[in-house]
C-alpha cells in the first residue's frame, strides 16, 4: 500500500510532500518522543504524532519513514512543512486521536 493510498482510504489531508505520496507503507509508529522513534521506528512505516516541529522531520527522514501523520486536526509548524516539502516527505493530518487513526490504519494494512 502506498501513501497516496492511505490518504484516500483514511480521508487524509496533505500537508506538504506530495513527491513522497507514492511511498510503500509498511507498518505504523504511535509516539511523541522523537528519541523513541530514533530508536523504534522502522523503514517505511508512518509516524502518527502530535509533535508539528521540523525536527520530526528530520528524525522522519532519518529513519526513512514514509509518512509522518500529525493528529487531533493539528497542522505542521511552517518549517516542518516546508522542510518535509523540499525531502518529498509527505506530512499529513486527520482530526482523529492518534488511538483511532492507529487503529484503522493497523486494519487497513491488515496486520491482524
Amino acid at each position: 500500500m502506498t501513501v497516496r493510498d492511505l490518504v484516500n482510504e483514511l480521508g487524509l489531508k496533505v500537508f506538504s510532500g506530495e513527491k513522497g505520496l507514492d511511498r510503500q507503507v509498511n507498518g505504523g509508529y504511535v509516539s511523541d518522543l522523537l528519541s523513541d522513534v530514533m530508536g523504534n521506528a522502522g523503514e517505511g512505516m508512518v509516524w502518527i504524532t502530535l509533535q508539528t516541529h521540523r525536527n520530526v522531520t528530520a528524525v522522519a527522514s532519518l529513519k526513512d519513514l514514509s509518512a509522518v501523520l500529525l493528529v487531533k486536526g493539528l497542522k505542521p509548524d511552517e518549517d516542518m512543512a516546508q522542510q518535509a516539502g523540499e525531502e518529498g516527505l509527505p506530512v499529513l493530518g486527520t482530526d482523529l486521536q492518534a488511538f483511532e487513526i492507529a487503529g484503522k490504519l493497523y486494519s487497513l494494512l491488515n496486520l491482524t
